[in-house]
């Protein structure tokens, strides 16, 4: 697979969401292990997950411990694989997501995410969400400090706005490497955070880019130009989106969430499918 760079590491154009193995409605562990094997032998690289990835409050974490296992029961090589985790969100069990962005708040879930994840450092550590009964600067001051003391390599944001996001690399000192936003054919309010992240040279991850969990099935025929030029290449409507995506800026990784093996290997193949200057402007208009 074609490679991006997220900081100093080099990862596969297509990444792997993790969220749907986890929250309501997931499906047996099997599956989704084999769905991170099938993944990895696609040549993905880049695993996101978040401490927030689970039910109830009896099992935090479920994705991120899902995810080391999968790892760890893998047959090949593992070592260029970058697991890129968050904090900030929480989830109290009756189906809503809740905030605390308090800078004892993050640090203890880094401490548990390094635990579950079963590492020195985190690759990729990311606030979730700005909660904004807490000053950015000090959400944001939290990631420094655990990049200073070596407990994750690198830091990046989510849910960000442009104007959060050169907070956040003043804050780090340019050391921001990563904004994860919702982005996708659909939901295209994010194009200003991507082309800030295109000009400070840091990747910006789309979560979502397939529409979400209900929609992506039906992409092509809610968003018919994609449909229309998925037919012309003999490929799938969410393949076309993804490389529309990845043909915007070579900062572009997008992360389709997944917890089927046949899903993620169709998404990988996005990282090698090559829209026409026409077919782009087409897609980029619609």
């Amino acid at each position: 697979m074609r490679t991006r760079r997220i900081g100093d590491v080099q990862v596969g154009a297509i990444g792997l969401g993790g969220m749907p193995m986890s929250i309501e409605g997931r499906p047996e562990e099997s599956r989704s292990i084999a769905a991170v094997h099938a993944a990895l032998d696609a040549g993905v690289t880049l695993i996101d997950t978040a401490d927030a990835y689970h039910i109830g409050p009896d099992d935090i974490g479920h994705n991120e411990s899902l995810i080391a296992r999968a790892l760890a029961t893998y047959g090949g090589d593992t070592s260029g694989v970058l697991v890129a985790t968050k904090g900030g969100h929480t989830r109290p069990g009756d189906g809503s997501w809740g905030l605390d962005g308090s800078p004892a708040y993050l640090k203890r879930a880094c401490d548990a995410s390094l635990k579950r994840l079963g590492v020195e450092a985190i690759g990729l550590y990311q606030h979730h969400r700005p909660d904004p009964s807490v000053p950015y600067t000090d959400s944001i001051g939290a990631l420094r400090d655990l990049l200073d003391e070596g407990k994750i390599r690198m830091a990046g944001i989510s849910n960000a706005n442009p104007a959060q996001i050169r907070e956040a690399n003043e804050i780090l000192g340019g050391r921001l490497v990563s904004v994860q936003n919702q982005f996708s054919p659909a939901f295209r309010s994010s194009e200003d955070e991507l082309r800030l992240c295109d000009v400070l040279g840091v990747a910006f991850l789309p979560w979502s880019p397939l529409g979400g969990i209900s929609s992506a099935g039906d992409l092509g025929g809610e968003h018919a130009a994609f449909g229309r030029v998925a037919e012309a290449h003999g490929v799938s409507p969410q393949q076309v989106a993804l490389a529309w995506m990845l043909a915007k800026s070579p900062v572009v990784v997008p992360i389709p969430g997944s917890s089927r093996p046949e899903t993620i290997v169709d998404s990988a193949k996005a990282a090698d499918l090559e829209l026409t200057d026409e077919e782009f402007a087409e897609l980029d208009a619609t």
